[in-house]
């Protein structure tokens, strides 16, 4: 009797576990679109909870404050993104390129994800807000896994000795940040992924010791 009272409270556990979860999630995907339509500053907690099925204190029993959900927000994303495309360097600078374009692609795909990153981008100049430092970190992190890459890719020969590898870099953020600006205009009559495969062909055959172009595959 004592063990199966013991198995029913671990599956009682389990499923409450499970419930969580599911809360946690539905309340993380309503926050995308709260602060893709509205930023943060203009979100309100409320709104988000009402819209995810929850009370205000339900959201806060798995939340401890909008900040900590816009950073909870910006953390899950960044996890896909790193376990999906970042989970291992590239082999070459075209390798990074065609990585990069997989990103694009996939940005176009997820429309709530990508506009509340522009917004948010764009809100966390102010040293203030409170997505600020994870956005420094970020491209911090961005930064710094390019240059491995790049550094090798002349080590190894691909890449021309004088290419300059911090202006690459520079250059090729504010490409696809601008492209996604540009996109959330008018996603259905502007095609991101085309335009930065172009882009980063042009810029591979500049850069490339043989002129070589972005692979086809």
């Amino acid at each position: 009797m004592h063990t199966e009272s013991r198995r029913g409270a671990d599956r009682a556990a389990r499923g409450s576990y499970a419930v969580g979860d599911e809360r946690r999630l539905r309340i993380l995907d309503t926050a995308v679109e709260h602060f893709a339509q509205r930023g943060f500053h203009a979100s309100s907690l409320a709104r988000i909870a009402k819209d995810a099925g929850l009370t205000q204190g339900g959201l806060l029993h798995h939340f401890r404050s909008k900040e900590d959900l816009l950073v909870q927000v910006l953390e899950r994303a960044e996890q896909h993104d790193r376990e999906r495309f970042f989970a291992r360097p590239s082999e070459s600078a075209a390798a990074h390129y065609r990585t990069l374009l997989h990103l694009v692609a996939h940005n176009a795909a997820r429309p709530g994800r990508t506009r509340m990153f522009n917004l948010l981008a764009a809100e966390a100049g102010d040293p203030g807000h409170p997505a600020h430092a994870y956005f420094g970190r970020r491209y911090a992190e961005l930064v710094s896994m390019a240059s491995d890459t790049l550094r090798r890719a002349v080590a190894q020969g691909e890449l021309k000795p004088d290419v300059d590898i911090p202006a690459v870099i520079d250059e090729t953020v504010a490409v696809m940040d601008g492209l996604q600006t540009r996109w959330a205009l008018a996603p259905r009559d502007f095609d991101m992924a085309d335009r930065f495969r172009a882009y980063a062909d042009r810029l591979l055959r500049a850069i490339t010791r043989t002129g070589t172009g972005l692979p086809a595959t």
